[in-house]
């Protein structure tokens, strides 16, 4: 490594971790003092390197652990204080966003939510979409319908979840319609995206977004998805957000690859993630409909 750029470097992970190890969140004047760095460069520089700011970053790590305290059974004030925040408020405000549901129902594993889901067949196994009333919430793969049916029982284990034929609900039937359309497994042109109900943080949402732009049948590498979307270092942070996306196909992570265009991993399966990208490349002419997931918030 430059014998210039190595300092560099150290400074930003030691700003890292002293934001890992706030309770509450330092100034970007305190931070940018602690590392000795200007506040400018220390800004520009952490957020190239993580895809993020400070101010971003720390609070990215507060709700991980708010979500982490919720979901060991934690009472949500406990939760809350507990991850460094002042007060309730603040959370409430970006729960939806963030944890796709109230705190209080993402606690109970989803209960208040009534979610309905249906499966269907295809070339590359069987196809789970579910939704609430807000939007979808899942789209996954599996091998058969009970392995797609536990997954969500454990992603959701307190919802009300209701299965339904195909046909019966317009927004379920629509996303599936869309990825046949999508993959050349129909010929039907693709209806619009349904609205989304996911729980997500502003660099997850900045990171599916530009998956969206891949066209099908291409392919980007995680450093060339970082140079895209302006963050050229933060390579591993893309990972991670594609690792988080649990919108199989509608989110198409699967067009993320390793530098040396190794497929990588997939958690559908590698080798369903090659065979979908041989199947993009067949069906590339085919037509693409409009519509990527954007921010509620």
């Amino acid at each position: 490594m430059n014998a210039r750029i190595a300092p560099a470097m150290h400074r930003l992970e030691r700003a890292r971790q002293l934001l890992d190890e706030a309770e509450t969140a330092p100034s970007l004047e305190q931070l940018a003092a602690a590392v000795s760095l200007s506040p400018s460069h220390l800004q520009r520089s952490f957020r190239r390197r993580f895809g993020m700011s400070p101010a971003e970053y720390h609070r990215a790590r507060r709700f991980g652990q708010f979500k982490a305290a919720l979901r060991g059974g934690a009472p949500v004030t406990a939760a809350v204080y507990g991850a460094g925040f002042g007060s309730g408020s603040r959370v409430y405000e970006h729960s939806d966003r963030l944890l796709g549901m109230t705190p209080a129902s993402y606690r109970a594993g989803g209960a208040g939510a009534d979610i309905r889901y249906t499966t269907t067949g295809t070339p590359l196994g069987r196809l789970l979409v579910a939704a609430t009333r807000r939007g979808i919430c899942a789209v996954t793969l599996g091998k058969d319908d009970a392995e797609l049916e536990r997954r969500l029982a454990e992603e959701f284990p307190r919802a009300t979840r209701e299965r339904v034929d195909a046909g019966r609900e317009e927004w379920l039937d629509a996303v599936i319609a869309r990825i046949a359309s999508e993959l050349g497994w129909s010929d039907a042109a693709a209806p619009a995206l349904p609205p989304l109900d996911v729980a997500a943080t502003a660099f997850q949402w900045r990171v599916w977004n530009a998956l969206t732009r891949i066209p099908a049948g291409e392919t980007r590498s995680y450093g060339e998805l970082a140079a895209e979307i302006g963050s050229p270092r933060a390579a591993r942070a893309i990972g991670n957000a594609c690792g988080s996306n649990r919108l199989a196909l509608i989110v198409p992570c699967h067009r993320v690859v390793r530098e040396d265009g190794s497929p990588g991993g997939w958690r559908w399966g590698v080798e369903r993630k090659r065979e979908l990208l041989a199947q993009e490349r067949r069906a590339r002419a085919g037509q693409r409909g409009d519509g990527a997931p954007r921010d509620p918030r």
